[in-house]
């Protein structure tokens, strides 16, 4: 009885030892002051424009070629089946359509109404409907901002044609 009663005298020593020097830690007042916390919230909430990152052009794709065309987009009908490089379509994916261009191809669709872009790959055959250039996906559609209207005019940017064509499923 008497190792049991010295455990537990030791171990109440240990805790209150603990508690002694932890509980004050914890129920301390911030260092920093009322109005400190506001100056650092208003730095935090507008960073002064020398502070901002500049994007790095070096880093930015260049087009090799650009024009304008309309696009429209493909969705649920397809979704699920085999594209012409033979991937299976994905209505939520970054790709598109294009009568032409090598399957592979990366292009940046841009809507000049919005500003907003999009880069997909060429990776099937279309629009066939006379005055369109090119399908995009129903995702890229939507993040364009053209998914309700179906259909918009479009600048297209071709920044990176395969160094060898796609082989389609048929060579």
């Amino acid at each position: 009885m008497r190792h049991k009663n010295n455990f537990a005298t030791a171990g109440a020593v240990f805790l209150g030892f603990i508690l002694f020097f932890v509980a004050p830690v914890l129920n301390a007042p911030s260092a920093v002051s009322a109005a400190d916390a506001r100056l650092q919230a208003q730095a935090t909430l507008q960073p002064a424009a020398s502070n901002l990152a500049k994007p790095n052009a070096s880093l930015v794709p260049k087009p090799g070629k650009t024009w304008e065309c309309v696009s429209s987009w493909y969705g649920e009908d397809f979704d699920g089946r085999p594209t012409a490089n033979g991937e299976t379509y994905d209505m939520y994916g970054n790709t598109a359509a294009h009568p032409t261009l090598p399957l592979g191809s990366i292009v940046r669709v841009i809507n000049p109404k919005n500003n907003r872009s999009q880069i997909v790959r060429i990776n099937d055959r279309g629009p066939y409907v006379e005055g369109r250039g090119i399908d995009v996906s129903y995702e890229v559609a939507r993040r364009l901002g053209f998914d309700q209207r179906g259909v918009a005019k479009v600048r297209l940017e071709l920044l990176e044609v395969p160094s060898r064509p796609a082989a389609t499923p048929n060579e």
